[in-house]
């Protein structure tokens, strides 16, 4: 793993996504790394600030760059362009990015400097050192940070990474599943928060499951969670044929053409 001793790190943006990564970084044997933040979201940059010894805020979105070895860009898609151009790069900077629906070649072009450039698709769980982090083009400095968060996985080319992206678009989804689950459950007469426990230890469970498949397929899990002729093999096989697996499918498809046109 290529040594980080010594680089200082910097954040053009100040997000909930930063904070999870700053908050995990500091868990790690990077505790001690200088980490810098733009001013943007004063309530996030100055919570880390106040929180952690080794982050600072900069004066602007230069001052950033000026105090960084490795520079994070994690800004909205929308103004990522503006922010970009604005900035003076140096040669030596080690650029990240986080935004999605954004080229590398666009990115290049912005920036105007021959620095090294990555793309990473952190995920909130990064706070807890959990969860994944897609990685393109490989990258040992990205996959020094994120293997320290979680997992690193680094693809082959833009079509996985923007595959990827796409597939972790779910979130929302998820919970909104979680939340039509407990509304079901409440016009049953459950209250909310007893259903809403009882489904969040539940889908808990499924989690840990699906971190830890044992080497089998997903679709194993689903036969082996579900008894033939049992509850649990209804619901699927109705879901799916009500156009569940085909309305996920189509989401899917729109939102990789998204990505995939940045």
């Amino acid at each position: 793993m290529v040594d980080l001793t010594g680089k200082r790190l910097g954040f053009v943006g100040t997000g909930d996504i930063v904070e999870a990564v700053i908050t995990g970084i500091c868990k790690t044997d990077l505790g001690d790394m200088p980490i810098v933040v733009s001013p943007r979201n004063a309530t996030i940059a100055g919570r880390l600030a106040e929180k952690h010894g080794n982050v600072s805020i900069g004066a602007d979105n230069q001052d950033v760059l000026d105090r960084s070895d490795i520079v994070v860009l994690a800004v909205l898609p929308q103004i990522i362009e503006e922010v970009t151009k604005a900035l003076k790069f140096r040669p030596d900077h080690h650029v990240i990015s986080f935004a999605a629906a954004t080229s590398l070649e666009n990115l290049k072009d912005w920036i105007g400097q021959p620095v090294t450039l990555s793309q990473a698709i952190p995920l909130p769980f990064v706070a807890g050192l959990n969860g994944a982090t897609a990685i393109h083009p490989h990258d040992e400095v990205s996959s020094a940070i994120f293997s320290r968060l979680g997992k690193a996985v680094e693809v082959d080319n833009k079509h996985e990474y923007d595959a990827l992206a796409a597939a972790g678009a779910v979130m929302g989804s998820y919970f909104g599943m979680l939340d039509t689950l407990t509304l079901w459950l409440e016009r049953q007469g459950l209250p909310y928060e007893k259903g809403g426990a009882y489904l969040g230890q539940l889908f808990a469970g499924l989690g840990q499951a699906a971190g830890d498949t044992g080497g089998k397929r997903f679709g194993e899990l689903r036969d082996s969670y579900s008894t033939k002729g049992g509850l649990n093999e209804q619901v699927h096989r109705d879901f799916a044929r009500d156009g569940g697996n085909v309305a996920l499918e189509k989401a899917l498809d729109a939102v990789f053409k998204r990505i995939a046109g940045g």
